[in-house]
């Protein structure tokens, strides 16, 4: 299917083919279609399968759409909204907006927080019709009266999950509060956890619910590989496994600042160009170390979790887990920085003893065993004996992701068994069962607080109260 027959404009279209895309992904596929028909949207999709196109497109297209007229007089208002968890995230949205709409009448705008919001606040006061923005920013201007989102047609929630993660919910709902209720929405995120089907309940009006893959799912283009090591020994074998394969552009990933910072200062010495980059770097700074590793001269990045959210490098070959993360669906968002748009990728996990159970977690999660593989001079001393069995052959039919074998008899929005659309009716059903067992209850109560008590009861105790 190319993206000709997905009915985006001429220019669109254009802009597209200049950039190299021919077809569309499968998220692609099914999003940009939904989204061009006005619908609500509540997409499943790994990192790196081309989401951010599957709303920027169709956002582009509506708003060139000529026929519908703006207000007749005055600065045009800002129309869409894009919220993003994280700095680097927003950047790259926007990114794809000027890529995507070069040959449009369109403005858009990044609204962030670690940079001075002067320059944002006179930026303002010109037109834009697209604003990308991460909720905390996005709140300080609200305070400050200096943006007005009265007029938003189009909102995105993008990676919801990790906004979930980072504690932006109450955020969220502010900004939803100053949006009109008339209004399409769309949601992006690559786990549904729980919180993300309430969300959507809440915020969404009969989405078309999008599952390109199984919820929680890695691509099936990259290598899992866990390497057990004893905790100190871990920088060395790192540094070792980076000179013997001679990795040449490796994203690493620790808990903390402090780490990150530590082992980028521990590779340098070993003659390994590195640099950290985390929310304790300045904006400038981050900035500039990506667009480093981007073009190839910074061999390794280590990044926390948060820092790395919206890093897009194409035909990133390594990503290693230095350390575990704590939930095990954020190794879905680590690892997804390789192995982008079907192209293949190498995960590698760095393993102590008392990680073990996080890596059981993540296995869990993903529904297959990660292959354990000990390197000669690392050997780690206390190897949890599950750890050390070969790994289960894998059945390959269990990988393939549902929307690369897009099936004819399945509607693009029908609902599927199990699927998402599925369980947020049967939430729905659940809460209206429950409300019909209350009103039964009550009435029951009603009538036995009119009926007349026996004699017997008037003189003598509840049964209940013989106790007390």
């Amino acid at each position: 299917m190319p993206f000709t027959s997905l009915g985006l404009s001429k220019e669109i279209s254009r802009a597209v083919a200049e950039k190299g895309y021919t077809e569309p992904t499968p998220i692609q596929q099914q999003a940009i279609p939904a989204a061009l028909a006005g619908n609500d949207v509540l997409a499943g999709a790994q990192t790196g399968s081309g989401k951010t196109a599957g709303f920027t497109l169709p956002i582009l297209h509506l708003l060139s759409d000529k026929s519908i007229k703006g207000p007749s007089e005055g600065r045009p208002p800002i129309r869409a909204l894009i919220l993003v968890p994280t700095r680097e995230l927003a950047q790259q949205v926007e990114e794809s907006i000027i890529d995507y709409g070069q040959y449009l009448k369109l403005n858009s705008m990044v609204m962030i927080g670690g940079v001075s919001i002067n320059p944002q606040i006179q930026r303002l006061r010109s037109r834009v019709d697209i604003l990308v923005a991460t909720p905390g920013r996005l709140l300080d201007h609200v305070g400050q009266n200096t943006v007005d989102l009265s007029q938003i047609r189009l909102l995105v929630l993008d990676e919801a999950d990790r906004m979930l993660d980072m504690g932006f919910i109450r955020d969220i709902k502010k900004i939803m509060a100053l949006l009109p209720q008339k209004r399409q929405t769309m949601l992006f995120s690559a786990t549904f956890s729980p919180e993300i089907k309430a969300m959507a309940s809440e915020f969404l009006n009969n989405p078309a619910i999008i599952e390109t893959s199984a919820p929680n799912s890695a691509a099936a283009r990259i290598t899992h590989k866990v390497h057990p090591v004893e905790t100190s020994q871990k920088r060395m074998l790192l540094a070792h496994l980076i000179k013997e394969h001679s990795w040449y552009q490796v994203l690493v990933f620790t808990r903390t600042k402090h780490g990150a910072n530590r082992l980028a200062d521990y590779l340098e010495d070993q003659g390994i160009p590195a640099l950290a980059i985390h929310g304790n770097k300045s904006q400038a700074t981050r900035t500039r170390t990506l667009a480093q590793f981007k073009d190839g001269s910074l061999q390794v990045l280590v990044a926390t979790d948060i820092a790395a959210r919206g890093l897009d490098i194409i035909d990133l070959p390594h990503v290693v887990n230095y350390e575990l993360p704590n939930v095990p669906e954020d190794y879905v968002h680590r690892i997804g920085r390789t192995g982008r748009a079907g192209k293949t990728g190498d995960a590698v996990s760095l393993v102590a003893a008392d990680e073990f159970k996080l890596q059981q977690a993540i296995e869990r999660v993903l529904k297959m065993k990660l292959e354990v593989e000990i390197v000669p001079g690392f050997e780690a001393k206390n190897i949890p004996r599950a750890s050390q069995t070969p790994p289960r052959k894998q059945n390959n039919n269990a990988r393939k992701v549902v929307s690369q074998d897009i099936k004819s008899e399945q509607s693009k929005f029908s609902p599927k068994p199990n699927s998402l659309r599925s369980m947020l009716k049967a939430n729905g059903e659940k809460k209206l069962g429950t409300v019909e067992k209350n009103k039964e209850h009550n009435e029951q109560m009603r009538k036995s607080i009119n009926r007349k008590p026996h004699t017997a009861a008037l003189f003598s105790s509840p049964t209940r109260n013989k106790n007390k």
